[in-house]
């Protein structure tokens, strides 16, 4: 496990009568964009979250190179960036202060905070709303200024939860060139999205999952198996079929 930079084993997780997340245990290598794919409520937020500490386990464990995420929480946390879906910001900051903010928690200098921040701004379009309050920004840019916050200290694992949603085309190319740079630079990214042909474009390792249970996982060639991502997917987790004249009003003239 020694090029191991994330490593789940057994990761349980119960809601009620409900196994969202059941057994699961993966690992990602570093220098590796691992995609994690799975249908609706196939687990993948709830599997992420509690790799980062978000959502204590039922069962399992998750760790950081080589740090605990729930034995010794300080240190993985400082060895990643999370960019989590769903999860309230300070809102009420701007987007300058609420980097600043993010920088000062992670114990870094603040004139490196200033530097990094100013240069992430920028480079994600966000310049000009530095000073804009987080609550009255768009989807995009609260995606946005979120992927900034998971930067700032350099980490050297990157979790993010659907980091295209809401993005438009030019930020979501500046973006894929920040997680290429990140990646060629030594990096290792876990990111989920439901969009095939980006996990196609961008990833080199993907994991399947559904009902919370690992289908499949290796390098893209590996799992695609000479079939389009799409096309194994599909296999993976099944289709639901509409049965014969369902749904026949919508096609009434």
């Amino acid at each position: 496990m020694s090029d191991t930079v994330l490593a789940l084993r057994g990761l349980t997780k119960r809601f009620g009568p409900k196994a969202a997340v059941d057994g699961l245990s993966l690992d990602v290598p570093a220098g590796s964009m691992l995609g994690l794919l799975g249908p609706n409520g196939a687990g993948k937020t709830t599997t992420l979250s509690m790799a980062t500490g978000l959502l204590r386990p039922d069962a399992g464990s998750a760790w950081v190179l080589g740090a605990d995420v729930w034995a010794d929480p300080a240190a993985a946390k400082a060895r990643m960036g999370v960019l989590p879906d769903g999860v309230r910001m300070f809102d009420r900051l701007s987007g300058s202060e609420l980097l600043r903010y993010t920088g000062l928690l992670r114990g870094m200098p603040e004139p490196l905070v200033r530097e990094r921040a100013g240069e992430l701004l920028e480079a994600l379009g966000l310049a000009g709303a530095g000073s804009t309050l987080v609550v009255d920004y768009s989807a995009g840019m609260r995606k946005k200024i979120g992927l900034a916050c998971a930067l700032i200290h350099a980490p050297r694992l990157l979790v993010l939860d659907e980091p295209f949603e809401a993005v438009d085309p030019v930020s979501g190319e500046t973006i894929r060139q920040i997680l290429r740079g990140f990646v060629g630079s030594g990096g290792t990214v876990v990111l989920s999205s439901h969009v095939m042909e980006l996990v196609e474009s961008l990833c080199d390792r993907v994991a399947v999952i559904a009902e919370g249970r690992l289908l499949a996982d290796g390098a893209l060639d590996e799992v695609r198996a000479g079939s389009s991502l799409q096309e194994r997917f599909l296999a993976l987790v099944g289709t639901h079929a509409l049965g014969e004249g369902s749904l026949s009003w919508l096609r009434s003239s």
